[in-house]
């Protein structure tokens, strides 16, 4: 269980953090060896407050971009790891990423590493993440170390962003609009509907359907609700299995214009993810293994966890890599250039900025061909709808004179 605590040291220095311990009393035992004088513990389930909710609570991925700026430039001014994590606990506003990094200043001072404290913390920090700063301390170079991942996720942070900015404003726009014919189908189309019927002219077949689809909803609307309800939970549900995972993945990978945007950004991914852990020092049996963990996509995973079984049977990676279709054969053969010429970093390097620059492309492509295309299919839908409502009662108009 995790105990939420306050302490202050034998120099009066105020901390804050979590340990995990059986009970309370070990809890406190724990803490007072580390030499800290606890003034309040309780368990962490405990001291939420009931408004508090663990779902909403989370760290953005820009926190963890400007932390580790942050511990780069500590690290450079010589500040001790232990005072360095509690300077940024200090000053960070995320109370969630304060109360983490008070506890790996803890677990520092228990005599824990880095990248072992880091460790812990896996629901912030990833396995990439951990093994770059591993490598960091291992070989004497955190502080680089740091940079490059501070100059990494910043990357993929902006090319995320970049793609979900791409397409917040055309979700929006057709929410909106099925909302607003949603709204039109079940109140004011029956009303008409029943004012046309009435004037016993000859309907118009396109009018006969939005009337069907108006008396559809009317009536099974709060079905439709339902099944949409559960269909939702269902998706969600399936999104967590790794079957589900594989199936939204291939579905990624059918979609027309979209799925040659995931192709490009999930090899942009690797390539950065793997010249980042080269340059840092990080074998690339292990290098390759990380990229697999963290490449976010089933279909890439397993490419990668078959290419790094290859390399350890004596392949080499541009041989393994280029085995599978998925895999530009043009990305395989520069590798091997870079293996022939002993600078995979810098061509791995290289293809990462090709592909965040293909992924740029595209999603301008993207974003340039929806604004048309949804003009026109909310044109279409609004034109079809008063034409079927409107010509009926243009005639009756017409009759009355």
């Amino acid at each position: 269980m995790n105990y939420v605590y306050k302490a202050i040291t034998d120099k009066g220095e105020k901390r804050e953090g979590t340990i995990e311990a059986v009970n309370q009393e070990l809890a406190i035992s724990g803490l007072q060896r580390r030499g800290l004088i606890v003034t309040s513990i309780q368990s962490e389930e405990a001291s939420k407050k009931w408004f508090e909710i663990t779902l909403f609570e989370r760290v953005p991925m820009k926190d963890v971009v400007i932390l580790s700026r942050q511990m780069s430039t500590l690290f450079e001014a010589q500040v001790s790891a232990l005072k360095a994590f509690t300077l940024l606990a200090e000053n960070t506003e995320n109370k969630l990423l304060a109360r983490k990094l008070n506890t790996i200043a803890s677990d520092l001072q228990a005599g824990s590493s880095i990248a072992g404290a880091l460790a812990k913390q896996n629901d912030v920090f990833s396995d990439f993440y951990v093994n770059m700063v591993k490598a960091g301390e291992e070989s004497g170079k955190l502080t680089q170390v740091l940079a490059f991942l501070a100059d990494y996720l910043d990357r993929q942070y902006a090319l995320t962003t970049k793609t979900k900015n791409a397409l917040v404003y055309p979700a929006f726009v057709i929410g909106v609009f099925f909302v607003v014919m949603i709204l039109m189908f079940t109140v004011i189309v029956p009303k008409l509907s029943d004012i046309i019927i009435q004037s016993g002219q000859d309907i118009p077949v396109y009018t006969k359907v939005v009337f069907a689809i108006s008396n559809f909803f009317v009536n099974y609307g709060v079905f439709m609700l339902i099944f949409l309800a559960v269909f939702v939970a269902y998706i969600v549900y399936l999104s967590r299995t790794a079957k589900g995972k594989k199936v939204i993945d291939d579905i990624k990978f059918g979609l027309p214009l979209f799925g040659n945007l995931y192709r490009k950004l999930y090899l942009a991914r690797i390539a950065d993810n793997m010249d980042t852990m080269l340059s840092s020092g990080i074998p690339i049996v292990r290098a390759i293994e990380i990229t697999a963990q963290v490449v976010g996509n089933k279909r890439y995973q397993a490419i990668l966890i078959q290419t790094m079984e290859g390399v350890k049977a004596g392949k080499s990676f541009s041989t393994a890599l280029g085995e599978h279709d998925d895999i530009p054969k043009l990305m395989s053969q520069i590798i091997r250039v870079g293996e022939e010429t002993g600078s995979v970093g810098a061509i791995l390097k290289m293809l990462a900025k090709f592909y965040n620059r293909e992924v740029d492309q595209a999603i301008d492509t993207l974003v340039g061909l929806i604004e048309p295309f949804m003009i026109v299919f909310l044109g279409l839908g609004v034109g079809i709808l008063l034409v079927s409502v409107l010509v009926p009662i243009y005639n009756i108009a017409g009759g009355i004179q």
